[in-house]
């Protein structure tokens, strides 16, 4: 077991220093580098960050005395990176999404494999500790046959013509944007919690606001509508502000839709489902993570408000503070990070133990429902996901 894992940090815009706040709180981990696009801005932040090292340019990083890559960069350099990564034998943790089409996904799943090397993918969001709760009561049959499962990923920061960032532009964050950067959150929640694989879709995608009002300089994700400037180029949009989809499961009956948007007034950032089966329905909303609704039609409903000496053992380690003690997205973020790095850390890898956490297997096969997403929403029609 190793005492200390180094850690080596690519990227620190919005992402990134919430990613080290995260992985600092184990205890067992060291950020010992970060690196930027250039020394100029990689400097400050290290000294802003407390991190000793700071590189201009990731390879530097790469091939320094480090265990674990964490990617936090944005999205379309996140391939180039984790392939140099895993090809310089280090351990790799990346944001999602993993990459921007299934032809890179592919290829850092098979490398990763070929090298032996633990990879991860961030979707935090199936460990906060009520979607665990979810999770335990469906495997345990307390739900009964499921239904229908419904919900989204709703967000505002983008409603305006003058919201503008990165992820806006197909060739930063890629072709799918709303579904890319948080449907691919729900997703992969909901699958996790309900054991159940899509199958095919029928998507309708829309891109509300054609052409958006471009800073003249760089903008951090979520701080567009704190900058008031005047002094901006407008340019063209083709990538998606919402989307409705409809999900098949595979070798179930089960019904599946899917909202997303990043221009609903009023929602911040709030990943939400209800699932319904033959005796029981829940309800669980990120912007309210302490309690969940548990809903009956014989009896009163339920509202449990989380507290671990109530949850099933199963899913009680992933609350980490007793009841009445609020874990949001943060501790959300520890528990996915602390479940990689403990697996790390007792090289589970080399007994050949499977991950509890996503992987670059689990990156790839959200990025292929992407990419099936984006042609029935071009076609009009049903698409089969090509696994």
């Amino acid at each position: 077991m190793k005492e200390k894992i180094r850690v080596g940090v690519i990227g620190v815009g919005f992402i990134g220093p919430a990613h080290i706040e995260s992985i600092r709180r184990l205890g067992f981990v060291d950020i010992v580098a970060i690196a930027t696009s250039s020394e100029e801005t990689a400097v400050p932040k290290a000294k802003a960050l407390s991190v000793p090292k700071a590189y201009g340019n990731y390879l530097d990083l790469i091939n320094s005395d480090i265990d674990v890559v964490q990617i936090t960069s944005p999205n379309y350099l996140h391939f180039p990176q984790a392939k140099a990564a895993l090809e310089a034998g280090k351990h790799v943790v990346c944001d999602k999404p993993l990459v921007t089409s299934s032809g890179e996904s592919r290829v850092l799943v098979d490398l990763a494999r070929e090298k032996g090397l633990v990879n991860a993918v961030t979707f935090n969001h199936r460990f906060y500790p009520l979607v665990q709760e979810s999770r335990a009561m469906i495997k345990q049959g307390k739900l009964g046959s499921l239904y229908l499962v419904q919900g989204g990923f709703h967000q505002d920061w983008l409603l305006y013509d003058t919201d503008y960032n990165w992820r806006v532009e197909a060739k930063e964050g890629g072709e799918v944007r709303a579904v890319g950067d948080i449907g691919t959150h729900w997703l992969d929640t909901i699958q996790y919690v309900t054991g159940l694989k899509v199958q095919a879709v029928f998507a309708q995608l829309r891109t509300v606001i054609p052409v958006r009002k471009r800073p003249k300089g760089s903008v951090e994700t979520f701080t567009g509508k704190e900058q008031k400037s005047t002094d901006y180029e407008e340019i063209p949009i083709d990538t998606d502000d919402c989307g409705a989809i409809m999900l098949k499961f595979e070798g179930t009956e089960t019904l599946g839709v899917m909202t997303v948007s990043q221009v609903s007034p009023g929602r911040k950032c709030r990943l939400f489902y209800e699932i319904y089966g033959s005796s029981t329905g829940i309800s669980w909303d990120s912007e309210m993570p302490g309690q969940m609704w548990i809903g009956h039609r014989d009896k009163f409903n339920e509202i449990f408000i989380k507290d671990p000496a109530l949850m099933d053992p199963v899913s009680r380690p992933s609350a980490r503070y007793p009841g009445g003690h609020q874990e949001g997205f943060p501790d959300s973020h520890t528990h996915c990070e602390r479940t990689i790095y403990e697996y790390i850390r007792e090289e589970k890898h080399k007994s050949g133990v499977e991950p509890d956490f996503p992987t670059f297997q689990d990156g790839h096969e959200e990025q292929l429902i992407c990419e099936a997403i984006l042609e029935s929403s071009k076609k009009n029609e049903w698409v089969e996901v090509k696994y």
